[in-house]
C-alpha cells in the first residue's frame, strides 16, 4: 500500500498557493492587461502635456512619384503623409503593451532570397511614448514582408519587373 506523507502535500498547496498569487497580482495591474496603444491614454511629455504620436517617414529609390519626406500626426491624424489616417492605423493595429510596433527581423530568421527591389525607408519620431529611429529595405523577403506590413505607413512598392 502507498503511503502519502503531509509534507509532500503541504509543498504542492503552498506552490499552488504561489501561483494564483501571482497570476492575482499580474491581473489586477491595469498597464498589463492594457491592449492596443490609445493615443489619449498616452504618457504625458511635461507636466500635464498629452504625449503626441508624431513620425517622420523619408523614403529613397521606391520611384520618383514615391520618394519625399512625409510628415504625420495622429490622434487626429493629419500631416504631409499621403493617407495620414491609413497610416495611423497600420501603427495602431501593431502597436501592443511590451512589444515595439516597428521591430526588426528577428535575428536568425530564415528568410527567402529574393530582391525587392532598392528602396528604402527611414522612420524617425515618437509613437506611444517611445522614441522612433527605424531603417526599412526590401532585401529579402522578411525585409519585403516587415516593409509590406507598414503600408500605407510605408508606399505600395512592387517588385523590380512589375511584379
Amino acid at each position: 500500500m502507498l503511503q502519502v506523507t503531509r509534507l509532500p502535500a503541504v509543498r504542492l498547496l503552498g506552490a499552488a498557493a504561489l501561483s494564483v498569487a501571482s497570476l492575482a497580482a499580474l491581473s489586477a495591474h491595469p498597464a498589463a492587461a492594457a491592449g492596443p496603444h490609445l493615443p489619449s491614454s498616452a504618457p504625458t511629455v511635461g507636466p500635464g502635456a498629452p504625449a503626441t504620436d508624431h513620425l517622420t517617414v523619408t523614403v529613397r529609390d521606391a520611384g520618383a512619384d514615391l520618394d519625399g519626406t512625409y510628415e504625420l500626426s495622429c490622434a487626429p491624424a493629419g500631416g504631409t503623409h499621403p493617407d495620414p489616417a491609413g497610416a495611423c492605423a497600420v501603427v495602431e493595429r501593431d502597436t501592443r503593451w511590451g512589444q515595439d510596433a516597428f521591430a526588426p527581423v528577428p535575428e536568425g530568421s530564415v528568410c527567402t532570397m529574393q530582391y525587392g527591389g532598392p528602396a528604402t525607408a527611414h522612420v524617425t519620431g515618437t509613437w506611444a511614448g517611445r522614441p522612433v529611429d527605424v531603417t526599412y529595405d526590401r532585401r529579402d523577403g522578411c525585409e519585403i514582408s516587415r516593409w509590406d506590413r507598414m503600408v500605407p505607413l510605408l508606399p505600395e512598392v512592387t517588385a523590380p519587373g512589375g511584379s
